[in-house]
């Protein structure tokens, strides 16, 4: 709408300049033939010879004054460099220049002398104030920017169209003059009064102007802020990641020493006893605890690779590979569970799904370890720009404020699950209460996959 607007309006304002150009020409065409058809009515001879030598001047001064419009129409635009500092733009939009390099001396004289022609020439034919009504649309165009000048040019050519609407000047009777009066003064308001109006109505437009520029403006620094925006979020999806690997080092330099390094220690410990003890019947004890040790360690280290990246996401969507986890799970603990996805799918960035994954695989993990539910659901929701996994249970819930602090282990638990949501620039809640169930929301910014 906005672009169909400028358009008129563009529109209008040509048809204004082409007026300004050529409404001279023609009003004075049609005031000269109607000047010849009442010439032996209204004119004398030597009135005749004098109309027709000022309607040729009156003609001269046109011809004058188009090509000075075609001169400045060519010459070169004046550099921006002039209006102000480089790169800096205009507060305000420049005003629709109807009439090029007005107001200026050489306009003003324009107007002065065709007035004065116009003036002359209904003082010889009263038909010849159809030329001065042109003086009506142009004076505040051509005359200087002030109040002053442009109300003594239309007072003049209100002057010229009073004497022609009273019969002609001079008047030649009193009710002439009291008819040239009444006329000059409603010529006079209607003018002027136009005129104000009209200079308010070009302020207002300008100021309208003005405000859509500014909106204008307003708009690109906004695109620009989000452009930013969405760089900012790029950047920290990066620093989450790295924020991510450094935990996952930290998580299992922690794992590797209160786990593996421990269960290496125990075996040797166990072969050492039994290398150096006499007993076959102790020597084959501390040989199954080495075993047992030796399984346990080998159990640790798969769960720990495994926890390294979700296999499940290599070929699958995260819908796909939640539900493949809900149902293996289910099938697995015995308890039944329920996977369900609300509003449309859009793809993510890894490090996103990579995070709901393990978010929604240590909430199940938890349900079966410590809720002793019967029914479990998750939930994935697509919501605008953010995306919300929740995970409930109908177990017999607990304290949150009795969750004991995260151990030295590096284990994920509730604690875990927040850093992770963190890092993505989200948020966990927790809603637990002893014997109504336990519900987990994480909720992430919905980063799309590049």
């Amino acid at each position: 709408m906005g672009v169909d607007v400028s358009a008129r309006g563009t529109a209008v304002e040509e048809h204004w300049r082409q007026f300004f150009r050529w409404g001279p020409y023609g009003l004075l065409a049609l005031a000269a033939v109607l000047a010849a058809a009442s010439a032996d009515a209204v004119m004398d001879g030597p009135k005749t010879i004098a109309a027709g030598i000022l309607a040729a001047a009156a003609l001269a001064l046109e011809l004058r004054w188009t090509a000075h419009q075609r001169a400045l129409a060519a010459a070169p635009a004046p550099s921006a460099e002039c209006d102000g500092p480089p790169g800096e733009e205009s507060a305000e939009p420049a005003p629709a220049v109807l009439v090029p390099g007005a107001p200026d001396a050489a306009s003003t004289g324009y107007f002065v002398l065709r007035t004065a022609l116009a003036f002359a020439l209904t003082w010889l034919n009263p038909f010849f104030a159809v030329y001065a009504c042109m003086g009506y649309f142009d004076a505040v165009h051509l005359l200087p920017p002030r109040p002053a000048p442009a109300r003594a040019g239309l007072l003049v050519v209100a002057l010229t169209m009073a004497g022609s609407q009273a019969g002609g000047l001079p008047p030649r009777s009193p009710l002439q003059w009291v008819a040239f009066g009444a006329l000059f003064a409603l010529n006079s308001v209607l003018a002027v009064g136009l005129s104000h109006l009209g200079v308010k109505e070009a302020e207002k437009a300008a100021e309208r102007a003005a405000t859509i520029a500014e909106l204008a403006r307003t708009n690109a620094r906004l695109e620009q802020a989000l452009a930013e925006n969405a760089a900012l979020q790029a950047q920290l999806l990066v620093q989450a990641r790295e924020a991510g690997v450094a935990d996952e080092r930290r998580r299992l330099a922690a794992e590797i020493h209160d786990t593996l390094a421990q269960g290496l220690t125990g075996i040797i410990a166990q072969l050492q006893a039994a290398d150096a003890g006499g007993d076959p019947g102790q020597a084959r004890v501390h040989l199954h605890r080495a075993a047992d040790l030796a399984r346990h360690s080998l159990r640790e280290a798969r769960r720990s690779v495994q926890d390294l990246s979700p296999v499940a996401l290599e070929h699958d969507t995260l819908p796909e590979a939640l539900k493949t986890t809900v149902a293996a799970w289910s099938e697995r603990t015995g308890i039944t569970a329920r996977f369900t996805v609300t509003g449309t799918e859009e793809p993510l960035h890894d490090e996103v799904a990579a995070t709901l994954l393990r978010i929604a695989q240590e909430a199940l993990a938890n349900t079966e370890r410590h809720s002793g539910a019967a029914r479990a659901g998750v939930t994935l929701s697509y919501m605008g720009d953010e995306i919300t996994l929740d995970v409930r249970d109908d177990g017999h819930g607990f304290d949150p404020a009795a969750v004991p602090a995260r151990g030295r282990s590096g284990g994920f638990g509730l604690d875990g699950m927040r850093v992770r949501a963190e890092r993505l620039a989200g948020r966990l809640t927790l809603e637990a209460e002893p014997g109504h169930g336990t519900a987990i929301s994480a909720r992430v910014p919905l980063a799309r996959h590049d």
